[in-house]
């Protein structure tokens, strides 16, 4: 599965703001794996600890009460590491989670001018009184 382009030890945007050129069809694919894995509740959840936890790294002990099973939680992490959000890195008997170096911010920016985008492009249309 195709994940973002690596600089070094941080990802570059793989694919260009939504509103600035067309999605190439691999860029499309990384993307729309990236919006799947994030469309589960629970993944968003786990993804969204990961995140916010000291240090940026989660240890799956310290993140897995989401409310659904052990083995639940691993496909679901196993499933953002595949998409290419996270990445692990096993310590004795547990796994350590941190997100992917630069993939929340190249989404971010993908998204950012898009909302701000449509926000210009519908604004002068719409009147509200």
């Amino acid at each position: 599965m195709p994940t973002p382009h690596m600089s070094g030890a941080t990802a570059t945007a793989c694919c260009p703001p939504i509103v600035t050129a067309a999605l190439s069809e691999g860029d499309a694919e990384t993307m729309a794996a990236m919006f799947k894995a994030l469309s589960d509740p629970v993944r968003l959840r786990l993804l969204s600890r990961v995140a916010s936890h000291p240090n940026g790294e989660a240890c799956v002990c310290d993140i897995a009460d989401v409310g659904v099973s052990q083995p639940t939680v691993s496909h679901h992490l196993k499933k953002l590491r595949e998409a290419g959000l996270l990445t692990s890195e096993r310590r004795g008997t547990w796994v350590y989670y941190r997100p992917a170096p630069g993939v929340l911010a190249a989404l971010g920016e993908f998204l950012a001018d898009a909302e701000k985008a449509g926000k210009e492009e519908i604004a002068p249309a719409v009147q509200v009184s």
